[in-house]
């Protein structure tokens, strides 16, 4: 059964920095590309970020990009998001997912990861 748990959200001040986990079980972690999303009240869930199965290629939302990081630990089954510079806009529940193999469609559509973790609220004060 897969499984996938999101920690490390919190409340922070602007400019400050948070970094999320996401431990995995259930599946071959490094077999599979692993995405963050998130979602803020009353918005669609939005693509963050993403990361190839061996970590050597990652994509990035534009509203994220130079400021988020993702990595992947594949020995301990977990995916990262380091985040810094945060800005009041980033408040939303986080993410993580993992992406279908089988689906052509585009990196960030949301209808191509099959399996979600409960998220965990990150709230930036201004």
């Amino acid at each position: 059964q897969v499984q996938l748990v999101e920690s490390g959200g919190g409340l922070v001040q602007a400019g400050g920095s948070l970094r999320l986990s996401c431990a995995a079980s259930g599946f071959i972690f490094s077999s599979y590309v692993m995405g963050w999303f998130r979602q803020a009240p009353g918005k669609e869930r939005e693509f963050v970020a993403r990361i190839s199965q061996i970590g050597g290629r990652t994509y990035y939302a534009g509203t994220v990009k130079g400021r988020f990081t993702i990595s992947r630990d594949n020995a301990k089954n977990t995916v990262y998001l380091q985040m810094n510079s945060l800005k009041p806009e980033d408040t939303a529940v986080y993410y993580c997912a993992v992406w279908s193999s089988g689906y052509s469609g585009a990196y960030n559509d949301p209808a191509g990861y099959d399996h979600w973790g409960q998220g965990t609220q990150v709230t930036v004060s201004s």
